[in-house]
């Protein structure tokens, strides 16, 4: 692998640091993009970075923006571009350069044969600056974009540009935005432009152009057949300066994009406006917002929409529209088929306006962006939008119920939206009302998300009579609402008759064990349900009995989520039950609730009989070693489950025991957590004899256990005959030396893990080189979680040194290790030799300058050292790698 690009942006590189790259550049054959963006490079940084430039033969890109290379240093860049055959991209952006180092780079422009992107924006260029670069550029026949933004090039700097223009024939973008332009200077590049036959973009925005120099420009306009983008915004045109324009435009047959914005053009210029749009037959962009155009002004644009075939998009923001001239672009709308956007935000349309608009958008088939925003329109203005809707997505918007009911209403008899968003919008029982009633009239909507809201029980009524009648509806979001038992109650009623819905998220209301008993009434008749989120609804063991009953004549429901609901053994034991005769269930998700050992019992005898259950997640339960027992005992019988979550319980030795028993047995179980379980170095043996026989698991998870090295010795004796393990976590477990010891061992032999954690488990230096040694041998880990293991530099010189030959790995932690600069040197040198190792993660350690330096000595494709805190002496680390 060979570095192509090299990004320091920000990295406090120097003069010095600027000489090192400029002695590397000289020698390097590969890298083509130089990025040092925001350093401290001075004029004498850049004299050495355009020695190199004279001997480099691949780079074509090189950013210095944001540096100080002042006028000798643009005037050292200038000399190199003189015999530079191979840059094309060149940005000195904001480097407190003015006129002499214009004049430099000017001179380059008449020899340059590559450069093809010049930057020069924010300097102190003046208009002998520009001069010189106008010079330039009726010679040279490569640039294509020169950027001078923000500088202070006045009408006599125009004139050179304007000159150049005439003659230059590569050329497609200028930038002149934010200089000192006037009306005269404005005149020669119009003068300019009607000879040009390349220039395609020109920005003139923030300048101070007024009415003689718009004319000038649209006399260019009349000749001018290439340019497609003029940006004269935030100047003193007026409604003279558009009159002039407006003139020019039906005669002219390039330009597509005009931004006029900022202008004062009134409702005067917005006339001159319409007539020429009416007649031209190209511009398909057109910004017009802060203008103080009223609605004589929009009735102009409105008239010229009628007729116009072209214009695609119209700015009309920030000016001071009413409802008439809503209307009249209204109008216009009903027989318009070209304007795909239309933004009228920050006017002073009302609800009548609004009103206009959405009665001609039921005719419009073209329109699809249409911005209101920051008006006064209330709820019947958007009431009478809502018909115009094919996407429809408040999330966040915080509408609130009045606004939300009008729009409701109006999307009654929409037939185009099919997913509906109002999540968090803040509206409660009248909206939902609402929404019941659309959803008993239309027949489109098929995903329904009123997530966060406050919505109560009589909005859930309301949705729940809907779902009676509703035939499209497959999937409602009501989580994080405040819905009681009593709408709970309703929407049970409305499942049983729904033929449709297969999704239902009641997640984090309060709709109780009663409210768990309608639902479950609901399942015996459902025959669609598939999905049913029920978690954090304080249901508790009464309302699991219902919805077991219900599920007892269910043939569909697969999915069941009951996390968080006060259930213990008696509501567990009746869910166990259930699965021994159901055929369905494949999913359940029992987490955070209190079932206890004897609940855990009921599942595991259920596991004996059932064969659907693919999932089940118990963690966080109070289940103890008895209840791990007969999980266990299920576990030998059992042909489906493939996940098993037992995370956060108190299972311990002899839990594990058991459950180490049955995966001797076991030939289908792929997943099981058993983190945070007081398991120590027994119930480890057993699950290691049970890996030896087990073929099938693949994931093991056993993080903050208490395992310590005999158990670590334990399973390392597994993983030297297992052949299904890929993904094993020991992280916080106190495995110490002795247990990496065994580990290591064991990575030596094993062929199939390929995901090991062992952060913060105390291993050591000692520990380190015995992994390290697996490492060497080892040809299937890709990841290896080390962190917190306090192995300092003798540690990472051992896995340096594994890194050296080991062909597999990719990423490794090493964070907050103590490593010093020493060890971040060994680590460094390796990777000169690894081919593999993609990601090193290092933070929180001890190393500092001089041991950041050392790391690019490694092979990368790319090296991102973005805001890093690096100085000069980091440098000289490059030197190696480029």
């Amino acid at each position: 692998m060979t570095l192509t690009a090299l990004d320091l942006t920000g990295g406090k590189v120097g003069d010095d640091g600027a000489q090192l790259l400029g002695d590397a550049l000289k020698r390097n054959t590969a890298l083509t993009t130089l990025n040092l963006c925001s350093n401290e490079i001075g004029l004498v940084g850049a004299q050495y970075l355009g020695d190199a430039l004279h001997h480099n033969m691949t780079l074509t890109s090189l950013n210095l923006r944001h540096n100080q290379i002042g006028d000798a240093g643009a005037e050292s860049i200038g000399i190199a571009l003189h015999h530079i055959t191979i840059l094309t991209t060149l940005d000195l952006s904001y480097n407190e350069f003015g006129d002499v180092g214009a004049q430099s780079l000017g001179n380059a422009l008449r020899h340059s044969r590559t450069l093809t992107t010049l930057y020069l924006k924010g300097n102190h260029i003046a208009d002998a600056g520009a001069q010189s670069l106008g010079d330039g550029l009726r010679c040279n026949k490569t640039l294509t974009a020169l950027d001078l933004m923000n500088n202070q090039i006045g009408d006599a700097g125009a004139q050179s540009l304007g000159d150049a223009l005439g003659h230059n024939r590569t050329l497609t973008a200028l930038n002149l935005e934010d200089n000192q332009i006037r009306d005269a200077g404005t005149q020669f590049l119009g003068d300019g432009l009607q000879y040009n036959i390349t220039l395609t973009c020109l920005y003139l925005l923030n300048n101070q152009i007024g009415a003689v120099g718009a004319q000038s420009l649209s006399n260019a306009l009349r000749h001018n057949s290439t340019l497609t983008f003029l940006s004269l915004s935030n100047n003193q045109i007026g409604p003279l300066g558009v009159q002039f324009l407006g003139a020019r435009l039906p005669q002219n047959t390039a330009l597509t994009s005009l931004d006029l914005s900022n202008n004062k053009i009134g409702d005067a210029g917005a006339q001159s406006l319409g007539h020429a749009l009416q007649h031209n037959r190209t511009v398909t962009i057109l910004i017009l917002s802060e203008n103080q155009i009223g609605d004589v002004g929009a009735q102009f644009l409105g008239d010229a929409l009628q007729h116009n075939r072209t214009l695609a998009t119209l700015n009309l923001s920030d000016n001071q529209i009413r409802d008439g001239g809503a209307q009249s672009l209204g109008d216009a709308l009903r027989h318009n088929t070209a304007l795909t956007a239309l933004d009228l935000s920050d006017n002073r349309i009302r609800d009548g306006g609004a009103q206009s608009l959405g009665d001609s958008l039921q005719h419009n088939t073209t329109l699809t962006t249409l911005d209101l925003s920051n008006n006064q329109i209330g709820d019947d203005g958007v009431q009478s939008l809502g018909d115009t809707l094919t996407a429809l997505d408040f999330s966040i918007d915080g509408i609130g119920d009045a606004a939300a009911q009008s729009l409701n209403n109006a999307l009654q008899h929409n037939k185009t939206s099919t997913t509906v968003n109002l999540s968090n919008a803040q509206f409660g029982d009248v909206a939902a009302q609402s929404w019941g009633y659309i959803l008993q009239h239309n027949n489109t909507f098929t995903d329904l998300d009123l997530s966060k809201n406050e919505i109560g029980d009589v909005g859930a009524q309301s949705l729940g009579d809907a779902l009676q009648y509703n035939a499209t509806l497959i999937s409602i979001d009501l989580s994080n609402n405040q819905i009681g038992y009593v709408g709970a109650q309703s929407l049970g009623n409305g499942l049983q008759r729904n033929r449709i819905l297969t999704r239902l998220d009641l997640s984090n209301n309060q709709i109780g064990a009663v409210g768990g008993q309608s639902v479950g009434n609901a399942l015996r008749y459902n025959a669609t349900l598939t999905s049913l989120h029920l978690s954090n609804n304080q249901i508790g063991d009464i309302g699991v009995q219902a919805l077991v009953y219900g599920l007892q004549h269910n043939a569909t429901l697969t999915d069941l989520y009951l996390s968080k609901n006060h259930i213990r053994a008696f509501g567990a034991q009746s869910l166990s039950d259930q699965l021994r005769r159901n055929t369905v269930l494949s999913h359940l998700h029992l987490s955070d609730n209190h079932i206890g050992d004897t609940g855990a019992q009921s599942f595991g005898n259920a596991l004996q009989h059932n064969t659907t259950l693919i999932a089940l997640d118990l963690s966080n339960n109070e289940i103890g070693h008895v209840g791990a027992q007969s999980l266990g005992h299920g576990l030998l019988q059992n042909t489906t489950l493939v996940i098993l979550y037992l995370e956060k319980n108190q299972i311990g030795d002899v839990g594990a025991q058991s459950l180490g028993d049955a995966l001797q047995y076991n030939r289908t179980l792929i997943e099981l957590d058993l983190s945070n379980n007081e398991i120590g170095h027994v119930g480890a043996r057993s699950l290691g004899v049970g890996l030896i026989q087990n073929t099938t698991l693949t994931r093991l998870y056993l993080n903050d256990n208490h395992i310590g090295d005999v158990g670590a010795q334990s399973l390392s004796n597994a993983l030297q005959h297992n052949r299904a393990i890929t993904v094993l976590y020991l992280n916080n477990n106190q495995i110490g030396a002795v247990g990496a010891q065994s580990l290591g061992d064991a990575l030596q032999h094993n062929r199939t893990l390929i995901d090991l954690g062992l952060s913060d488990n105390e291993i050591g230096h000692v520990g380190a080189q015995s992994l390290s040694d697996g490492l060497i041998q080892n040809t299937t880990l890709t990841i290896l979680g080390f962190s917190n293991n306090q192995i300092g530099d003798v540690g990472a010189q051992s896995l340096a040194n594994a890194l050296q030959y080991n062909t597999t790995l990719i990423t490794l932690f090493l964070s907050t290790n103590e490593i010093t600069d020493v060890g971040a040197q060994y680590l460094a040198d390796a990777l000169q030799h690894n081919r593999t190792l993609a990601t090193l993660y290092l933070e929180a350690n001890e190393i500092g300058d001089v041991g950041a330096q050392y790391f690019p000595n490694g092979r990368v494709d790319k090296l991102i050292l973005k805001d890093d805190e690096m100085g000069d002496d980091t440098m000289h680390a490059l030197l190696e790698l480029l």
